[in-house]
């Protein structure tokens, strides 16, 4: 073992003692309690890239809002399933203000996080015709959705998504949907973890395919307005952050408050249910609830069965966000675009050191900046280089775990990364260069 950074032989032993297989194939909890150990056990520091989770401070609109209706009382109040009225309303007004796409308040529902959110999503829509069975993946993406689907014994498709940008999605798509087996369709926009965003025309032919296959389409914008390209920071004026849902009315967006409003821990999303999709009739739901009404089903069925409702507290935070952002008094991208200057200077580093960006195109257009970037080094798959990398002090995932073709690759999340800690990652990458450059 060459002289690393960090001590190879409690490397090897944590890597041991962690029960992992192949570290390559951890998962991104596993992973983090893996360099936890390390650097407990070395008593140095990660460059810690493996969690995608925000790195900023919360909004401090949200932060005294909560505050304020905490002395109100509301923590000794159960809050309706459905969501507070006030949230509800800033809700609609947000898809309207930013995606340019009207929503009655009745059909945007607080969740606990957007991951209960995709969770409700699969366990009601995936219900809705018996002879069906589950979603596709347009991959790479979240890990997580995978495993929701595995917990609650539903089936689903996948393909790597940056094989076939542009026209090529077309007919793709057409050889899953024509199958007339899928419910769903879901993706990410921009991508955890390529960070890829679909274009217009890419979108335009997923909504037009939904509508001909009657099937739902649930965008995850989770990183909402995060293409740093274009400027999605006015409320009212265009240019607004791409969707689907200018194409198709079967659709269900999924906007978190963890990355844009920096609100991660108090674990408040929202689901956004068309007007359409909320009103739909499906009486193949009634095998599992009293209603065949989408939005009731949704609301008074699964939605009252996973949580009976999201924390009150929060949902007056996120009203309050909202409402500032509807009004022009906040400016939410602009207090991200860190995560877009610091991607922008750490790929730098890194192609500087022998390594190359593996996902680097929205179809001829060089990808964004932002809250995640892909790598990889040549003569190394995924698994092999992320395990190396741990002896240099750098942690990540690989890009196998989220459906990615590209198994030489591995995502990094720039968020917790410090501009202080730029030189010492610097440093080790010209170590690892050193050692493996042929």
């Amino acid at each position: 073992m060459k002289d690393t950074p960090i001590n190879s032989e409690i490397v090897t032993q944590k890597i041991k003692e962690s029960g992992l297989r192949n570290v390559g194939q951890g998962s991104i909890r596993e992973i983090k309690r893996l360099i936890d150990n390390i650097e407990t056990a070395s008593g140095e520091k990660f460059i810690r890239m493996e969690m995608g989770v925000p790195g900023l401070p919360p909004t401090q609109i949200g932060v005294d809002a909560q505050k304020a209706a905490l002395d109100r009382g509301v923590a000794a109040i159960y809050p309706d399933i459905f969501g507070i009225q006030p949230l509800k309303y800033e809700i609609s007004r947000f898809v309207k203000n930013f995606l340019d796409v009207d929503v009655s308040p009745e059909g945007c529902l607080p969740t606990v996080g957007s991951m209960q959110g995709s969770f409700a999503a699969f366990m009601t829509l995936n219900r809705m015709h018996e002879e069906r069975e589950g979603t596709l993946f347009l991959d790479p993406g979240f890990p997580v959705h995978k495993q929701q689907l595995r917990v609650m014994g539903q089936g689903w498709y996948a393909f790597d998504v940056y094989n076939f940008r542009g026209e090529k999605l077309r007919e793709k798509l057409e050889q899953y949907l024509s199958k007339g087996n899928i419910c769903s369709i879901l993706y990410s926009n921009p991508n955890n973890p390529s960070w890829i965003c679909f274009t217009e025309r890419e979108l335009q032919i997923i909504g037009e395919l939904a509508n001909k296959y009657d099937v739902i389409v649930i965008e995850d914008l989770a990183y909402f307005a995060m293409d740093f390209r274009k400027d999605y920071s006015k409320p009212g004026e265009p240019p607004y952050q791409p969707t689907v849902a200018k194409y198709t009315k079967n659709f269900v967006l999924l906007i978190s408050s963890s990355k844009a409003f920096s609100y991660a821990g108090e674990r408040i999303g929202m689901m956004v249910l068309s007007d359409i999709l909320f009103q739909t009739t499906a009486p193949d739901l009634l095998r599992y609830y009293r209603f065949d009404n989408v939005g009731h089903a949704m609301i008074f069925g699964t939605l009252y069965s996973l949580s009976s409702g999201t924390n009150h507290s929060s949902q007056y935070a996120l009203a309050a966000i909202l409402k500032a952002a509807n009004d022009g008094e906040l400016n939410f991208v602009e207090a991200v675009k860190e995560y877009g200057e610091k991607a922008h200077i750490m790929k730098k580093l890194f192609t500087e050191n022998g390594f190359e960006i593996v996902y680097d195109k929205d179809e001829n257009e060089p990808i964004a900046d932002g809250f995640y970037f892909t790598f990889a080094y040549p003569g190394f798959s995924g698994s092999e280089l992320m395990e190396k990398m741990l002896y240099y002090g750098i942690s990540a995932i690989t890009l196998d775990i989220t459906g990615s073709e590209r198994h030489e690759g591995i995502r990094a999340c720039v968020s917790l990364v410090q501009r202080s800690q730029f030189p010492a990652l610097e440093e080790r990458l010209k170590r690892f260069n050193e050692d493996y450059k042929k």
